[in-house]
């Protein structure tokens, strides 16, 4: 009999002696280990165990059944399982962009994967406005081929319906769907968090535009009727790990298969949280205007790599006939591209004034300054909802981009 026979939500003492259980040979017999809870997400809890001896190092990862944001929240315990079986998926398309993953345990929810050392939390890194050359190439690439791979464009028809059902996430999608697609623009559960001075704004620009709630309306709909391609579900800068040379993609418990933009229109709308934080924050005229043009030459490079490298592997990998026809590929990626615009706009609109706000805002302490950001990302966010058929490529982003800056 294991202690680990039945669920328990575990502590720093009990993470130690399940690793030595679970995987007896990764460590040395004489390691002397240590643990500490390192999670700052809002579902899981993940701990580091690391061997004082030589700085060896793995990491537990555990889906608790209720939100930390929320106790009320309760969730299943199943999104592990998932997460595990996509960073599998995810590193077979990607090698080396994911990290491994070493076994799923069905009673504790639990998985053991790969510490990935010597990177950084981006969203941090970005608070601290440093600059990665290298990471739209790597982000491009990784949408390119995570997305289309698990398309019916390429994959076998039953083959992927097969994995909708295997990889449907009800509660999950719930979270996104009230989160995302709702509570934003009528706050009917009363959890949205905005910031007081600009209480008024959003009421009049969110609250009472019906315009904007008809469009928010069918883009959430189609979000729970397209199982378009099996997307990581949560691409945010929290969720990717970064140096100057490379970039990990991880923590997808929110995977499931719905439109592809909603991926790329999540990431793109991070690096525009880090551009307003940069913009409010850096002192420095020089160094301000070159990380805030990074920040904006990245969301462009994002996209317009994504369509190139999407053409490319288009070519190489369709295997439905239908989909070969003259004229698909355009028509196809146009519909893409106008979901990852609406995205980037619900995006950037829920996390200034939802339930989860980001620390790029947070941290933003001049109330003037904050105003102004919020201002910006919420009109930039309105437009990528509104006119979102009208973006094309990465360039029209930066268009609207600049036109929200210049009204504030």
């Amino acid at each position: 009999m294991s202690i680990y026979d039945n669920y328990f939500l575990m502590q720093e003492k009990d993470v130690v002696s399940y690793v030595k259980e679970k995987l007896p040979d990764f460590f040395s017999k004489d390691a002397s280990l240590t643990c500490k809870e390192i999670g700052d997400g809002n579902l899981n809890y993940v701990f580091r165990v690391i061997d004082d001896k030589n700085n060896k190092t793995i990491i537990v990862k555990q889906a608790a059944e209720e939100l930390r944001i929320s106790k009320e929240m309760k969730i299943s315990t199943d999104r592990g399982r998932i997460e595990y079986e996509i960073l599998k998926i995810q590193g077979d398309i990607c090698p080396n962009m994911v990290p491994k993953v070493y076994l799923y345990d069905k009673t504790m929810c639990a998985f053991i994967m790969e510490d990935m050392i010597g990177h950084k939390m981006m969203r941090t890194a970005l608070c601290e406005h440093e600059i990665f050359p290298k990471f739209a190439d790597q982000c491009s690439t990784f949408l390119a081929r995570t997305l289309l791979l698990t398309t019916d464009i390429v994959d076998e028809h039953k083959h992927k319906k097969e994995q909708v059902r295997r990889y449907i996430n009800p509660q999950i999608c719930e979270i996104t769907e009230d989160l995302v697609y709702s509570e934003p623009y009528l706050n009917y559960n009363n959890r949205n968090n905005v910031f007081e001075p600009n209480l008024e704004f959003v009421q009049k620009e969110l609250y009472a535009d019906e315009a904007l709630r008809l469009e928010v309306a069918k883009l959430k709909f189609d979000f729970m009727n397209n199982a378009q391609s099996l997307i990581h579900g949560d691409l945010h800068t929290g969720s990717i790990f970064i140096n100057k040379e490379h970039s990990f993609f991880f923590d997808c418990e929110f995977a499931c298969y719905a439109p592809m933009g909603y991926d790329i229109g999540n990431i793109m709308a991070n690096m525009f949280f880090a551009w307003a934080n940069g913009d409010a924050t850096i002192q420095d005229k020089e160094h301000k205007e070159k990380f805030c043009n990074w920040c904006i030459d990245t969301i462009e490079q994002i996209l317009d790599g994504f369509i190139v490298k999407f053409k490319d592997l288009y070519q190489t990998s369709v295997t439905d006939h239908m989909a070969k026809s003259k004229g698909f590929l355009d028509w196809y990626l146009q519909n893409v591209i106008a979901d990852t615009a609406g995205v980037v706009g619900l995006e950037l609109i829920r996390r200034t004034v939802g339930m989860a706000n980001v620390k790029d805002l947070k941290l933003i302490e001049d109330e003037k300054a904050r105003v102004r950001a919020e201002r910006i990302i919420i009109t930039y966010g309105k437009n990528c909802i509104l006119n979102r058929k009208e973006f094309k490529n990465g360039f029209d982003f930066v268009v609207a981009m600049k036109k929200a800056i210049a009204k504030f």
